[in-house]
C-alpha cells in the first residue's frame, strides 16, 4: 500500500538523483556572486582614504591639542586656632594644587607594603 502521490514521488526522485543539491549549490553561488558585487559597488561609491600629506599633524611642541602637563602636590590643609572648627564651604574645591617644579624622587616612590595586586605574585600581606 503506497500513500505516496505522484508529485511526491518526482519529488523524492529529484532529491535521491542530486539535482536539488546541485539547484542549491547555483541558488547560493548566485547570492554570494551578487552580495560580492553589490559590496564592491559599494566601496567604490565611498571617498578615497586621504593621503599621507592631507593627515591631520600634531602641533610643533609635541603635544597633543587640549594636553596639558602639569605637577600636582597636596594642597595646605588651613589652620584653625582650636576655638573654632572649618566648615566644608571654608575649605578649597579639590585636595591638590599646582606646583612648578616636580616631585622629588623621594616622594615619587611608594614606601608602603606591596599590595599584592592580581598577577604580581606577592601575597598582599607585605610578606
Amino acid at each position: 500500500m503506497n500513500t505516496l502521490s505522484a508529485a511526491e514521488v518526482l519529488a523524492a526522485g529529484v532529491w535521491q538523483s542530486g539535482l536539488a543539491q546541485v539547484l542549491g549549490g547555483l541558488v547560493l553561488v548566485a547570492v554570494l556572486i551578487t552580495a560580492f558585487w553589490f559590496g564592491y559597488r559599494v566601496r567604490t561609491r565611498e571617498p578615497r582614504p586621504p593621503e599621507p600629506e592631507e593627515q591631520p599633524h600634531r602641533p610643533d611642541t609635541g603635544a597633543l591639542p587640549g594636553e596639558m602637563s602639569e605637577y600636582r602636590r597636596p594642597a595646605e590643609m588651613p589652620h584653625t586656632d582650636g576655638a573654632h572648627r572649618l566648615m566644608p564651604y571654608q575649605l578649597k574645591d579639590s585636595g591638590t594644587e599646582t606646583s612648578p617644579e616636580p616631585p622629588n624622587e623621594e616622594k615619587r616612590k611608594w614606601g608602603g607594603i606591596s599590595s599584592g595586586g592580581f598577577g604580581s605574585g606577592g601575597t598582599g600581606h607585605g610578606d
